[in-house]
Formats: structure tokens, sequence, C-alpha cells
């Protein structure tokens, strides 16, 4: 039930952030109020408790937007979620939002795991090469595996783009007990 509340709240502030075209900074305003409201149990107290009424709120809202400089389309947000108690749920609302504005952009999310860290001139040539393998735009995020022993494993979806040396090993392990 909550994913499905969740997908509602992230459909409808997709439609604002595409229709004000505006989708970059919104998406970036929702991800640093949610960890900041991750962070600070007094936030979430004050936000989620009912003895606070909801003027007190809005006002923290507010001061809270405007020292962030959030976009007026999250601070409205907030707003509605504060309004209709559904404040528990902002970090699944986050990354359902993420989720749906990429969708609606074009955008695909790939995990890339390397075992060394890479250079931003090697992250941003292997985002490229995937882009031209997926003929998609990719918002990458990396992280490191040393187990890898060399290269990098990139998973876009459900497909596995396996260019580690480990794989290549066991696939000439493969090969030779198989002869």
């Amino acid at each position: 039930m909550n994913g499905v509340v969740s997908s509602r709240y992230a459909a409808a502030l997709a439609d604002v952030a595409v229709e004000q075209k505006n989708a970059e900074r919104i998406k970036g305003d929702m991800t640093s109020f949610a960890s900041a409201f991750s962070a600070s149990a007094d936030l979430r107290n004050v936000l989620e408790s009912p003895a606070v009424d909801r003027e007190l709120k809005h006002r923290i809202i507010a001061k809270i937007s405007e020292r962030m400089n959030l976009a007026h389309a999250v601070r409205n947000f907030i707003y509605l979620l504060v309004d209709h108690g559904r404040t528990e749920l902002l970090h699944e609302m986050n990354l359902a939002f993420d989720a749906e504005l990429n969708a609606r952009l074009g955008i695909a999310e790939a995990q890339v795991s390397s075992a060394k860290p890479l250079s931003a001139e090697e992250k941003e040539r292997l985002v490229k090469a995937i882009e031209k393998k997926t003929g998609r735009r990719i918002q990458a995020s990396f992280s490191e595996d040393p187990s890898l022993v060399g290269g990098a494993v990139v998973r876009v979806g459900s497909t596995v783009y396996d260019g580690s040396v480990r794989e290549q090993l066991a696939r000439m392990r493969e090969q030779l007990e198989g002869a």
C-alpha cells in the first residue's frame, strides 16, 4: 500500500518538475531535503507530531526551504506531505520520484563496480561507452570491489556487462576444463 501511495505522490511531483522544466533542480532539492529530514530527529519529530499545529510546521518548512534555497515546488510538496501525514514515506517517495523522473526523461541508472577507484575522466569515458551501448542517457553510481581483480562490472536495469578480470579468468578456466 505504501508503495502505491509513494508512487502517486512521486508521479505528481514528476508532473510538476517536467511541466516547469526544472527537473534536475527539483530532483536535487528533493534529495537534499530528504537527507536533512533523515539526519535530524528533531525535524522529523516536529513535522510528524500531531501536537504541533499546521501553521507552525509550515513556518518551519518555509524557513528550511529558504535556508536550503529549495525550489518552490519542493517546498509545496513538503507542505502537502506534512498536511496529509505522509512524511514517514519521504525517503521512499524520493526514490520513487527519482525513478519516475528518470523514466520520463529517458535516463537509465547504472551501477558500476570497479576493482580500483576511477578518475573523473575514466568515469566520463565509461558513462559515454554505456550510453553508446544502451542508446540511453546514463546516470551512474560508482563503487569499488577489489575482488574483481581488474576491470569493471556495469548493471543497467537487469542487464549486466561484466568486463572484470575475475570474469575473464572464470571463462578461461571453463574453456580449459572443457578442452
